[in-house]
């Protein structure tokens, strides 16, 4: 198994503007609707499966959820199924808000995305 490897949100915000990453958002849908890194997917993990994780052989899968604990929750899970994920942004939602950077939300009077 390898260890986890910690990735800051500039490096994730750069890897997902060159499409080298691909963003697994393991949040419930809840938090997603509510809001997301552009660019991320859902793959909740209350519903995990590491074998239904896309895999184009080029973009690297790196996870995120609100803080950094289910995203290795669902590292650990893909590396028990053989996978050889192991990249996570180090800190979710919380570090990616902190350093400034974007995220879409929806504004809760008019139902309307809003980044």
């Amino acid at each position: 198994m390898k260890p986890v490897l910690d990735m800051t949100p500039a490096e994730i915000q750069a890897g997902l503007k060159n499409r080298r990453i691909f963003l697994v958002d393991v949040r419930e849908p809840a938090e997603f609707a509510a809001e997301r890194i552009h660019g991320a997917f859902l793959y909740p993990l209350s519903t995990f499966d590491p074998k239904a994780l896309p895999n184009d052989g080029e973009r690297m899968l790196v996870f995120h959820c609100g803080s950094g604990k289910r995203s290795q929750t669902a590292i650990a899970m893909c590396q028990q199924a053989g996978l050889e994920h192991h990249r996570h942004l180090a800190g979710g939602m919380m570090a990616w808000k902190a350093a400034n950077l974007p995220v879409i939300s929806i504004d809760p009077a008019t139902g309307r995305p809003r980044e």
